[in-house]
């Protein structure tokens, strides 16, 4: 591998922490929409799984330019960082996809009773 400067190095490692903050947030807007829905507050568990769409996409993004960068040519380093980066990601896309199948089911429940 040929050098890579140490400030490619630690904007990298930035880029994959970022990433980890913004879909930590995500992951934690999706159980807090879950608690809502439990809780029949619909409007409020729809709000909270926009809001951590939002900063989902903001970290899916950050994944993507890594991945164009590479694409290009360009050599990262590899760091256990973006695993766990990659790890947290794939994580708050499954705690999205639960989240609005838990609302469904309350809401379905609330209409039935």
């Amino acid at each position: 591998m040929s050098e890579i400067k140490q400030e490619a190095i630690d904007q990298f490692e930035m880029t994959c922490f970022s990433i980890v903050a913004q879909v930590g947030s995500a992951r934690s807007c999706y159980l807090e929409a879950i608690t809502c829905a439990e809780n029949g507050d619909f409007e409020a568990a729809r709000k909270l799984i926009d809001e951590g769409n939002v900063v989902f996409n903001a970290g899916h993004d950050a994944h993507m330019k890594l991945l164009q960068q590479e694409a290009s040519g360009e050599e990262l380093p590899f760091r256990i960082i973006l695993l766990h980066a990659e790890d947290q990601l794939m994580s708050a896309e499954g705690f999205r996809i639960l989240a609005e199948r838990f609302i469904t089911v309350y809401q379905r429940m609330g209409a039935s009773t």
